[in-house]
């Protein structure tokens, strides 16, 4: 017989129960036992769902309790973008990959250069796919990598541990040559906060699968870098009002994109949009700025240059100076 509710004929063993309360270092909050889902097995898959679903709710509130310092580590990375530096992501398994997926994303979507945010990940390409035995475990590697970092850059590690060897190496080298360094983790008393100037902690608490980190603590990680990475291009004048004026228009669809996205943010017709991108060559934020301030599309297009790309500081110079 199934039910809908979580089974309570096996008891959860505490902490102190089990082999690995005998070691120094205490258990992260992910690899502990979590009573909310016990007896997970002995349920019906709409029980299984439930369970899931319920425990993502903590998942909101923990991130909402890291803005203030996310806050900070955007305006942090923005103010050393500005000067040329760079962000660098690092992390292992899960971790790892959505610091790759996020970095690759902000490419096509805010025509981000590329080599601006940098996704690492233990074990290199290979582990985005499939496993790579004892990568996450290799300081060395965490090391070499993070060493080619300098002053002006953003290293953030991303263990739900907070105890990942490749992360820690990563961290203790970019530190070492001057990189602002901040660890990203489900565990509030992460061993490798001391390696980094900054620790976001985002507290899921025990996952439904006992370690299974690809749930809350791997959720609450892609919300947390999709704030970090969007506030940073909105910082770095890569989006005019809500608008998604840097996109690259590599297909059919983006261009189809670009042409509504003119008619919202200039108030014209279908058929003036595409006149004004072809007058401009296809570029959108030039079509923008000649649409508030008239200039022709090579001064725009070079005002946007003198701006780092931002339509907003363009349109001000150019109505300023008009």
């Amino acid at each position: 017989m199934t039910s809908s509710q979580p089974g309570s004929a096996r008891p959860t063993p505490s902490p102190e129960a089990t082999p690995a309360a005998s070691t120094a270092r205490p258990l992260s909050p992910t690899e502990q036992r979590n009573p909310a889902s016990s007896g997970l097995d002995e349920l019906d898959t709409l029980g299984v769902l439930r369970v899931l679903n319920s425990e993502d709710h903590a998942v909101i509130d923990a991130v909402s309790a890291a803005l203030p310092q996310l806050a900070r580590l955007v305006d942090a990375s923005a103010t050393r973008m500005r000067r040329g530096g760079r962000v660098h992501y690092f992390g292992a398994g899960t971790s790892g990959r959505l610091g790759v997926l996020d970095a690759s994303e902000l490419l096509p979507t805010f025509n981000l250069e590329p080599g601006r945010v940098i996704g690492h990940i233990a074990g290199g390409q290979a582990a985005l796919v499939n496993a790579v035995e004892n990568a996450e475990d290799s300081a060395a590697d965490g090391r070499a990598t993070g060493s080619e970092l300098g002053p002006d850059d953003v290293a953030i590690g991303i263990a739900a541990s907070g105890s990942t060897p490749y992360v820690g190496g990563a961290l203790d080298a970019a530190r070492a040559n001057g990189a602002h360094t901040v660890l990203i983790s489900n565990n509030p008393h992460a061993p490798l906060a001391e390696k980094a100037d900054d620790h976001i902690v985002l507290d899921t608490g025990p996952e439904v699968i006992t370690g299974s980190t690809r749930l809350k603590a791997g959720t609450a990680q892609k919300l947390t870098l999709n704030g970090f990475s969007t506030a940073l291009m909105v910082a770095l004048g890569r989006t005019w009002d809500n608008l998604m004026v840097s996109v690259v228009a590599t297909n059919a669809k983006l261009r189809e994109r670009t042409v509504r996205i003119l008619m919202e943010a200039a108030d014209l017709s279908d058929e003036d949009a595409r006149d004004l991108l072809e007058r401009c060559d296809g570029d959108l934020k030039t079509a923008i700025v000649v649409s508030f301030t008239e200039a022709a599309p090579a001064l725009a297009a070079s005002t946007l240059e003198t701006h780092d790309g931002s339509v907003r500081a363009a349109i001000a110079e150019l109505v300023g100076g008009a």
